[in-house]
């Protein structure tokens, strides 16, 4: 499959975004995955096995120190992007596949947040994060269902957007840990703090286009 023909499909997979015509770092981003995807299936890997491996990846993050989870999640974002590309370049897209891809999506998200609680971030600030989050994706997926065509918005709370906090949070606050101790929580909290700040305006944004494209 050639890049013309993956973005095509990439783009009716994600609500009609074309990955051609987005910023240079998103376009960068979905051609390593389309790279990425046509490497693993030609040596014969499942998307389903490659969603698993970004999982296990994703569990292991709270139980090790927080250098390490930020590559561990780094490579988890790298398993999330190949999964979907394996699916579409080898033919095997299915919609148990999409739901798996979901629901590994929301598994890993909350192994990380685990590692800022277990890193020092207080329980119910992590709960409210965990809660903002989850709440982002259900309400897309149930204005989809309900007739939305598209993604509504692209918001600042995106999947992308978590992914980053997370890396940055755990690599820096592995790093102040070390040069002070204390201020591994400190950069924790923070990171945790810009997490939900994020998630409420992408959750806001998300709300009213939902309400132009099922109401207005």
């Amino acid at each position: 499959m050639t890049w013309e023909q993956y973005a095509v499909a990439w783009s009716a997979l994600h609500g009609g975004f074309d990955p051609r015509a987005a910023s240079p770092v998103v376009r960068g981003w979905v051609r390593l995955a389309y790279r990425g995807g046509s490497l693993l299936a030609r040596l014969g890997a499942g998307p389903s096995t490659v969603t698993t491996a970004g999982l296990l990846l994703c569990a292991g993050v709270p139980f090790v120190p927080l250098p390490a989870g930020a590559a561990l999640v780094l490579l988890a974002s790298f398993a999330d992007s190949f999964d979907g590309a394996v699916a579409v370049i080898s033919g095997r897209a299915s919609r148990f596949g999409f739901v798996y891809d979901s629901v590994a999506d929301r598994l890993g998200e909350l192994a990380w947040l685990v590692a800022f609680w277990v890193a020092g971030a207080p329980g119910w600030l992590v709960v409210a994060t965990l809660v903002v989050s989850w709440l982002h994706e259900y309400v897309r997926a149930r204005a989809a269902a309900g007739g939305m065509s598209g993604l509504g918005a692209v918001t600042v709370g995106e999947r992308p957007t978590r992914v980053s906090v997370a890396i940055s949070g755990l690599l820096v606050g592995g790093v102040a840990g070390l040069v002070h101790p204390g201020w591994d929580r400190t950069v924790v909290v923070i990171a945790v703090i810009v997490w939900v700040a994020l998630g409420v305006i992408g959750l806001v944004q998300l709300t009213a286009a939902v309400r132009r494209a099922l109401i207005d």
